[in-house]
């Protein structure tokens, strides 16, 4: 920690956006009014990719806002025990922490119901950014559930140009929850009007469908996606792995397979995966063996992210990572 409570080195992971509580049903396979009881996951996928990489070995720091309620202060302690720092933490006095019940169908895909009328995550200020902790993030990342209404948009777009400034590379990951959105064409028009600023921008097949209108998943959808000024386009796959484009190649990079329990957070923990080793040498963004070698790192990841319930209890340690890649 530096002196004044920022977290120093230019190794720092910060992720921008929204924490919440997801509740999961206690049995798989069956609609939320069929559940019996739930059990309570935190989750929220910028705090998640900020867990990811603390449990690798990083430095991450969370920015965002929660309610100052029993849930809130329960999130913020998750961060805290695993390793995030909490200098971009807020509380609001008046809204609720956001809560979201999950279903998880027979084969691990996940159906969402949103509790945030507004919730306190929606409420964050620009004035209110920890604007010191953001300068000091050598990747910025977040999503696009910030974008959908004020304030909290001006603060996303406030901190990504702070950032941007400072000298980050940028890290977006639009996470799609399209309930959340007024309409489809809404949530396509506000997650691409940030397209052109980011340096990395991960996609998953669905996502990649929905932006470009096609129900293609190859190199020319994806390449409607690219921009002038990316560093790195990412496609996942799910469990058929993943494909990178950069300015001078692109490929593929398999999966691995593993018994797949719940899908949540896979997405999150490839992310953190990614980000962990960039932000330790950025020459892996050019030097396509060393980009698949961490794409491999990263798929490794996400599937082990997928073999127990909920996100943050699943996301792997380097160790575990390792042992799945070398025993494949």
């Amino acid at each position: 920690m530096a002196a004044n409570g920022v977290v120093s080195g230019k190794s720092l992971i910060v992720s921008f956006g929204e924490m919440l509580i997801d509740f999961v049903p206690t049995v798989s396979g069956v609609s939320l009014a069929e559940a019996p009881g739930f059990l309570k996951a935190p989750g929220g996928a910028p705090a998640n990719v900020a867990i990811a990489v603390s449990r690798l070995g990083g430095k991450a720091s969370f920015v965002g806002k929660l309610g100052d309620d029993e849930f809130g202060r329960m999130l913020a302690d998750i961060l805290k025990q695993n390793g995030v720092s909490d200098d971009g933490i807020l509380f609001d006095q008046g809204a609720r922490t956001a809560l979201a019940f999950v279903t998880l169908r027979a084969d691990g895909e996940r159906e969402f119901m949103f509790y945030r009328n507004p919730s306190a995550d929606m409420l964050l200020k620009p004035e209110e950014l920890n604007l010191d902790l953001i300068r000091s993030a050598k990747v910025f990342h977040y999503g696009s559930i910030s974008l959908i209404v004020e304030p909290c948009r001006s603060a996303h777009l406030k901190a990504m140009e702070v950032a941007k400034e400072a000298g980050a590379l940028l890290s977006y990951d639009p996470n799609l929850r399209l309930p959340l959105w007024p309409s489809a064409d809404e949530a396509r028009k506000q997650i691409l009007s940030i397209w052109d600023k980011a340096d990395i921008v991960k996609v998953s097949d669905v996502e990649l469908e929905f932006l470009t209108g096609s129900d293609k998943v190859d190199d020319e959808t994806a390449m409607k996606l690219w921009r002038p000024n990316f560093t790195l386009l990412l496609v996942t796959l799910g469990e058929k792995g993943s494909l990178y484009y950069t300015k001078n190649f692109h490929g593929a990079v398999d999966a691995f397979h593993v018994n797949t329990v719940d899908t949540t957070g896979a997405g999150d923990s490839f992310v953190g995966a990614l980000l962990c080793k960039i932000v330790h040498d950025p020459s892996i963004l050019e030097d396509e063996p060393k980009l698949r070698e961490v794409l491999r790192f990263a798929n490794a990841c996400g599937a082990i992210t997928t073999t127990k319930k909920g996100a943050i209890p699943a996301l792997p340690t380097e160790a575990e990572a390792l042992a799945l890649i070398n025993g494949a």
